[in-house]
């Protein structure tokens, strides 16, 4: 792969998205006819090629005007865009970067998003880059159609162009300035008098956006586009989606991971014209007018299934196993890495661990399937469009311009929707049924068969020399992943690995991935290595001491001077059971520091979480409203793997895949909560979307140590 190419990939993904490296999830088989098809007469030559990232650009490019927007003769401005929403409020985030560099108002634009046939591929959403590289995209592309139509304006008012202004996209003569006062134009009109050509022109390399300090549309509060449509219940997410003559489809799912079938017969439902049953390799399929029936065909074909039995670890084991099974992996050092820890007056070492966990989702994973001859339509939640387009396309032997891909707003994602095996599934069903189909996966499904934040396994070490002074510092992860694994600190020697592992469970993306891991085993690491040092030393001082001048160590003076530490920590200190603690962390360009206070009841091994209070900086704020609704709910979702959310596990079953066995935080686990999000305007607009969730769980942590002295190392935190 060229640097070019390399280049793109990283535009698009990230090294640690798991999922990139699985099979396809089924492998159809192609009957005589079709396998003629595909290849004619003639000699078959097979050659393994890289995948091609079709349509996308490299680094830097951005899509012309024309294929980014387009303006209706109503004045309305649709803007297009491959990004999905899964209620991180990317729609509205992409309105505002499109109504401020168009000078318009917000409710005159329409954002068309992850219609493959229609929009532009600005790549998935995933790892917070929707802020910094498809909004810049969009800004331009619409920069720089304005400055289009305003030339077209130019030579109908014949005026030069900067004698001319724009007001909700109507272009008028500045006042004050010579020209024909009483002329008009509004964009609808530009765009008709140029016959479609005004923005075809490609974008130029130096075009300039609207500045930060003259932002009127971007940097202010708007809520949520479409927020009336979802509270009341009128949007259609993909699991709403119903097309004319649908049936609805069904899977038979092996009863463990890891479980090959033997044997199965098919005759119970053969005779059956209300079902359409498929088995096809190692799919096995049913689809019918409801999915009662559905699932009644599917249970008695299951009771003939003869599966071969499993035998793998358990949840209780799994420490163990993904220590037994890693793999070495490359070692960064800085200044003599660990050799300089032999020669510590102070040696500390600690494991920390976490499970895999689920993303729960509000809407586990749907979609429906429509033929029109060879061609494939999908409406899917997925964050990944274009994969899921590759993948169908792949599966059914199609070239990826036959199928298209449409993702509706989707109920939740954070990392674990982007993969396209149920888009995959109601394909096959559609296509043997020849109507469209729906898939929607139950909730024992979703738990059972999504894939997993990656369970981890973390090793500290770190070295003080006579005088407190820390010197030295090793960190190897194994399994979960390497971000956030350098530490911020100024150490002079440091040695950070990240080992691979053989896992018992399927896993891939999650919010933070690594950093969650790593951020709680460096920052609880910290609290150890404090109290090493001196018995008296306060862990905030102990941070400010080894954090250089900047923007993390901004973030934690913030952090600490809200939550009030010094006063707050000599108060709680005379309390009994009652107990502070810090966190901070930097990850996708953002920086985090979290403080939190705890109440411990030891009689009945039980704490509750009672003040959390967060400051969090990722540079110009676009939307203050998004910005604080997404730090806490990184904050509530972080407190799950916390508090209680772990997969169990034994001989490839699933043990708790249900809400009523899986715990997620309650109303009653909430603390108060007071979130600072620092606006600096000095410094680009990055993501806001997973940081935040890297700083609670070691917060906890270390109060819970400061409240009774327990020292607990794996989440989700549990009292001895």
């Amino acid at each position: 792969m060229n640097q070019h190419q390399d280049d793109t990939r990283l535009l698009f993904s990230e090294p640690e998205r798991y999922e990139l490296d699985e099979p396809a999830f089924y492998q159809f088989r192609m009957n005589r006819r079709q396998f003629g098809q595909v290849l004619g007469a003639g000699l078959m030559l097979c050659v393994v090629t890289p995948n091609v990232l079709a349509q996308r650009r490299g680094r830097g490019d951005v899509p012309s005007p024309s294929e980014r927007l387009h303006i209706g003769e109503d004045g309305v401005i649709t803007v297009l865009t491959s990004k999905v929403e899964v209620g991180q409020g990317s729609r509205t985030q992409i309105t505002q970067a499109a109504a401020e560099e168009l000078g318009v108002s917000i409710d005159q634009i329409r954002v068309v998003m992850a219609d493959s046939s229609v929009v532009p591929d600005d790549g998935g959403t995933a790892g917070s880059r929707t802020t910094p590289s498809t909004i810049p995209s969009v800004r331009k592309g619409c920069a720089a159609a304005r400055n289009l139509l305003l030339e077209a304006a130019a030579k109908s008012f014949g005026v030069p162009k900067n004698h001319l202004g724009i007001q909700r996209g109507v272009v008028s003569l500045i006042p004050g300035r010579p020209g024909p006062s009483s002329k008009t134009f509004s964009y609808a009109d530009l765009v008709k008098r140029a016959s479609g050509n005004a923005l075809k022109a490609q974008v130029p390399a130096d075009v300039r956006v609207v500045p930060v300090q003259a932002w009127a549309v971007m940097g202010v509060p708007v809520r949520k586009m479409g927020g009336r449509a979802i509270v009341t219940g009128q949007h259609q997410y993909p699991s709403d989606i119903i097309r004319p003559d649908m049936l609805h489809g069904v899977v038979l799912r092996p009863p463990a991971y890891g479980a090959v079938l033997k044997g199965i017969s098919m005759e119970s439902v053969a005779g059956d014209n209300d079902v359409v049953a498929v088995k096809d390799g190692n799919f096995i399929g049913f689809a019918a007018n409801n999915r009662w029936e559905a699932n009644q065909a599917r249970d008695k074909v299951a009771a003939t299934a003869q599966w071969s039995a499993v035998r793998s670890p358990s949840s209780e084991q799994l420490a163990e196993v993904l220590r037994g099974k890693s793999r070495n992996g490359r070692v960064n050092t800085r200044g003599k890495g660990t050799t300089g820890l032999e020669l510590a007056s102070k040696h500390l070492k600690a494991t920390y661990f976490i499970p895999y966990v689920q993303h729960a989702p509000m809407e586990p994973r749907a979609a429906v399937a429509e033929w029109s001859g060879e061609q494939l339509t999908v409406w899917t939640g997925t964050q990944q469009p274009s994969r899921v387009q590759r993948q169908l396309a792949e599966a059914f032997g199609l070239p990826s311009g036959d199928v298209r891909v449409i993702v509706p707003d989707t109920g939740g994602g954070f990392g674990g929707k982007h993969t396209g095996e149920t888009a995959v599934e109601a394909a096959r069903l559609a296509k043997e049924a020849k109507r469209p189909v729906s898939v929607r996966w139950s909730r024992e499904e979703e738990f059972t068969w999504a894939y997993f934040r990656p369970a981890g396994v973390m090793d500290l070490e770190g070295g003080l020399d006579s005088k407190g002074a820390l010197t030295d510092w090793s960190h190897v992860n194994i399994n979960s992943g390497g971000s956030a694994l350098d530490t911020p600190y100024k150490i002079p020697n440091v040695s950070t690995e990240y080992r691979s592992s053989d896992q018992p469970l399927r896993s891939g993306s999650y919010r933070a991935l690594a950093s969650v891991a790593n951020v709680f085993a460096r920052e609880c690491f910290m609290d150890e290595l404090a109290l090493a040092a001196d018995p008296e030393m306060d862990p905030f001082e102990f941070r400010m001491k080894y954090l250089p001048d900047g923007r993390l160590k901004d973030v934690l003076k913030v952090a600490a001077e809200r939550f009030q530490w010094g006063p707050r920590r000599r108060a709680i200190a005379k309390m009994t059971n009652r107990g502070v603690g810090i966190a901070c962390g930097t990850e996708k360009a953002s920086y985090l520091a979290t403080c939190a206070e705890v109440r411990v009841d030891m009689a009945r091994k039980r704490f509750q979480v009672t003040k959390v209070c967060v400051a969090f900086e990722c540079g110009a704020v676009q939307n203050p409203l998004n910005l604080h609704a997404q730090i806490t709910g990184c904050v509530l979702q972080g407190m799950g793997p916390m508090l209680a959310e772990a997969m169990e596990f034994e001989n490839g079953v699933i043990r708790n895949s249900k809400f009523s066995q899986y715990q997620v935080p309650r109303f009653k686990d909430v603390p108060e909560l007071d979130v600072v999000a620092l606006n600096r305007k000095e410094f680009e607009s990055v993501g806001a979307g997973e940081t935040p969730i890297i700083g609670i769980a070691p917060a906890v942590a270390n109060a819970i140590y400061n409240a009774c002295g327990q020292r607990l190392r794996s989440l989700p935190l549990k009292l001895g």
